[in-house]
């Protein structure tokens, strides 16, 4: 029972420190800042997590480790190039919506990791890119997409999801459904009629 209770205590720091370094900087956010927000001592804290160095790691990998995940489970789907890159754009709005503190970080805060956590997690948004990048290669050679350089496309899909992070919210007037599928429409069909 204490383990849980640990083990929740410690994802109340994370998801809050998420919330924390997303509005002020990883650099802007102390542990005191962090201990006020989730109401303990900052010391306290210490029997959760071991520094603001360790919560930055577990937030950027949690975030890179699930997008790796969720890239291997599509890319064995039974379904055709422009479905698992549905699924994949899917994916990353759902995050932004659903976890959208700790994408922020990820995106923006990574520079901030120790030296060799830094190049693991480096080498894993290279991982990422690289899948992401043959899904649409296999595409193009399958006849599914129009040829193009894939990292144009890559990275164009990339940012064109990126700022669903900074503006979506309840009360917008459009569902996480409904902004799911305006972004489908235009990324693979573009606005023309």
């Amino acid at each position: 029972m204490a383990k849980k209770a640990k083990t929740n205590k410690r994802q109340v720091i994370l998801e809050e420190a998420a919330k924390l370094f997303k509005a002020k900087g990883f650099g802007g956010t102390s542990m005191r800042d962090l201990g006020s927000q989730v109401g303990m001592e900052a010391a306290s804290m210490y029997n959760h997590i071991s520094s603001k160095d360790d919560i930055l790691e577990s937030i950027c990998f949690h975030v890179s480790n699930t997008y790796i995940s969720q890239l291997h489970e599509i890319e064995q789907l039974p379904v055709s190039y422009v479905d698992k890159l549905k699924a994949l754009i899917r994916l990353h709005i759902r995050l932004m919506i659903e976890d959208g503190a700790a994408v922020s970080v990820a995106n923006n805060d990574w520079k901030y990791l120790s030296d060799d956590k830094l190049q693991q997690f480096k080498d894993a948004r290279k991982t990422y890119e690289k899948g992401f990048a043959e899904l649409i290669e296999q595409g193009i050679a399958a006849g599914e997409f129009q040829p193009m350089n894939v990292s144009v496309a890559l990275f164009t899909i990339l940012s064109a999801v990126r700022w669903v992070e900074l503006w979506y919210r309840p009360g917008r007037g459009i569902t996480a459904e409904e902004l799911e599928e305006n972004i489908m429409t235009i990324l693979l069909n573009g606005l023309a009629k």
